[in-house]
């Protein structure tokens, strides 16, 4: 990051901050004005003025933070949320730790109450520094104007390097309001001794992995959002085809690799599907990049790649072991560390074998075959699943966000997104995330198309957001999977609380979701049959403008395949008739063709192969 050093004339904190922000690239802010942040925004006042700068006025600070997430997701940009001292700064702490969980670079800007009345309850203080401090890369409280260029600058150096993340930076109001003699801050002028990510892998380390990988029979490479986060999704796309290794991703990597690749087995975990949650767990090497071992991804930890060796990348050594312990450990950046583990392959002569690990890839195309993920129709009701698909087929390149439940996972199952096409609160799981965040991928791209996919108790999180919509004119499409529940926690309820519902019924209540679209000046849709859906998709899409549908699905429609708490990935229910990867490891299978149900003791009556 190159920053031109020009001494400026006398000026306030407030103009430092706002011209430190924009020499860092910054075009846009989130945010939400209050007594203690006035300054800063009478900065932003004249910022606006003079051009190529906006800030987006939302209608809660919640709402910014994950605009500015969303931003942030889809350019892989800094994000910028601003906020008031006291509700305003705890306004947006969910938001703080949505992106800290998820590892997104936020640069989260609260003001405060004067530094001479700091600690004395003075009205709407709090210690958002304190508050923040278990979810934040990092924070500071700016004590001295002249301190503002160093802060600004090194929070953008911390929010982005090494493993990313939120930092926090909370502005008096005397500090904002003092003039000083102000001179811009480059990056080469800071000076951060005790923070050094590792960026290269250990060359020893990635000869051990290579070497692991050349070997295995039955391996898997297991992708999460540090693939998303280093931009390695075409070097995966090399290794993978290189050595013929199947792909699995997480929730939070979902489009670092092509979901129409043949070599692709989708996501797995609690949701993932059948084919994926079978590999990993029959697999002999498992080749963890840019993951992290996520209880939701695991099950049962102990019985997870079991019969595996693991190779563990990750640019956070904290989380390399800190769940399961590799065989080899590689601390570095994701896209980094491959591009040197496929350099060494390239010396050493290695080349694609479409032959290569054969028996292994017909075992799991046996498994897509037998466990497929279904769209069911129903002739009295319209599935979730459909609708879903519907989307992807008419806006196959769009950028999506969710909400997070039953429609999330629906969703992760059904589109097949591209690298940072998919924007979803995996981590924290923020129920409100979906409609803000793809507002926040909308003004950072305003040529693309960004749909929120949310369900009807999520999009009433934020559902104020349609106001920012609406004065701006952000063109985001929504689309609300209506089922009239809390639609994940009546599943459990349904499955491990006896069908007990408490407190999980969102019918009684609901708005009309069309008329409320319409009171903030935004088309509203409504659907419930089938014959609507296509047409209804549509128009959604070819309307100019913001658009509200809401799609009335099936009321007790369940997200399969599930695995329940406390069972291995194996052990998953909803699969067609039940079937377990312990029913069918009971089955005998060919080493060549991967036939099934082999009851020749000698050879596969299918292709003949010596069994």
């Amino acid at each position: 990051m190159q920053l031109q050093r020009v001494a400026v004339k006398r000026v306030t904190g407030g103009f430092a901050l706002i011209d430190s922000l924009k020499r860092h690239g910054v075009k846009h802010i989130f945010g939400y004005p209050g007594g203690a942040i006035l300054p800063i925004y009478d900065e932003i006042y004249r910022a606006q003025a003079e051009g190529g700068f906006q800030h987006i006025l939302v209608r809660h600070e919640q709402g910014a933070a994950h605009a500015a997430d969303g931003y942030a997701r889809a350019t892989g940009q800094v994000g910028v949320c601003f906020a008031t001292s006291g509700p305003g700064a705890t306004n947006l702490v969910t938001g703080i730790a949505t992106a800290h969980m998820d590892s997104i670079p936020l640069i989260v800007i609260t003001g405060q109450v004067p530094s001479y009345v700091i600690g004395s309850d003075a009205f709407q203080e709090t210690d958002i520094f304190g508050i923040t401090l278990p979810i934040v890369k990092h924070s500071y409280v700016v004590r001295d104007p002249r301190d503002i260029a160093r802060i600004v600058t090194e929070a953008f150096y911390i929010a982005t390097t090494g493993r990313p993340g939120p930092v926090l930076i909370d502005v008096p109001k005397d500090i904002a309001q003092q003039q000083f003699d102000y001179v811009p801050m480059t990056v080469e002028d800071i000076k951060l001794p005790g923070y050094r990510p590792t960026v290269k892998g250990n060359p020893r380390q990635i000869a051990h992995a290579l070497k692991l990988i050349r070997h295995a029979k039955q391996p898997l490479l297991y992708v999460g959002g540090g693939a998303i986060a280093s931009n390695a999704h075409a070097e995966i796309k090399v290794l993978a085809e290189r050595f013929s290794l199947p792909v699995t991703t997480t929730l939070m990597g979902i489009g670092a690799f092509d979901e129409h690749h043949a070599l692709s087995v989708g996501m797995l975990g609690m949701h993932g599907t059948a084919y994926a949650n079978f590999a990993v767990t029959e697999c002999d090497l498992l080749i963890a990049v840019g993951a992290r071992f996520d209880d939701r991804v695991t099950g049962k930890l102990d019985e997870f790649a079991a019969r595996a060796k693991v190779i563990h990348i990750d640019i956070d050594p904290a989380e390399v072991g800190k769940n399961r312990p590799p065989e080899v450990p590689i601390v570095g950046d994701v896209r980094h560390v491959l591009i040197e583990l496929l350099r060494r392959s390239d010396d050493d002569g290695d080349v694609c074998d479409p032959q290569r690990n054969q028996a292994w890839l017909n075992r799991i195309a046996r498994w897509q075959e037998d466990y497929p993920l279904e769209v069911p129709r129903y002739p009295d009701s319209l599935s979730p699943q459909e609708v879903i698909v519907e989307l992807g087929i008419q806006a196959p390149n769009a950028y999506y966000t969710t909400d997070v439940g039953q429609h999330q996972m629906w969703a992760a199952q059904f589109l097949k997104n591209g690298p940072r096409r998919w924007i979803s609160s995996a981590g924290l799981g923020t129920m409100g995330f979906g409609m803000p965040a793809a507002m926040g991928a909308k003004v950072a791209l305003p040529d693309e198309q960004v749909i929120c996919i949310s369900g009807d108790a999520s999009i009433q999180m934020n559902i104020q957001e349609l106001g920012t919509l609406a004065q701006y004119g952000i063109n985001v499409k929504t689309v609300i999977i209506n089922n009239g529940w809390q639609g994940m926690v009546r599943q459990w309820q349904q499955a491990f609380y006896g069908e007990r519902y408490s407190s999980s019924n969102m019918e009684v209540g609901m708005p009309d979701f069309v008329k409320l679209a319409e009171a903030y000046g935004i088309k509203g849709m409504m659907i419930s049959t089938r014959d609507e859906l296509k047409s209804a998709i549509a128009q959604l899409l070819a309307h100019e403008g913001p658009v509200l549908l809401d799609a009335r699905v099936r009321r007790d429609e369940n997200c399969y395949p599930m695995i329940p708490p406390g069972k291995s990935n194996a052990q998953m229910v909803g699969l067609p008739e039940r079937k377990t990867l312990e029913k069918a490891a009971e089955l005998i299978y060919c080493g060549g063709c991967g036939a099934k149900n082999i009851t020749n003791n000698n050879f596969c009556p299918e292709c003949g192969t010596k069994l």
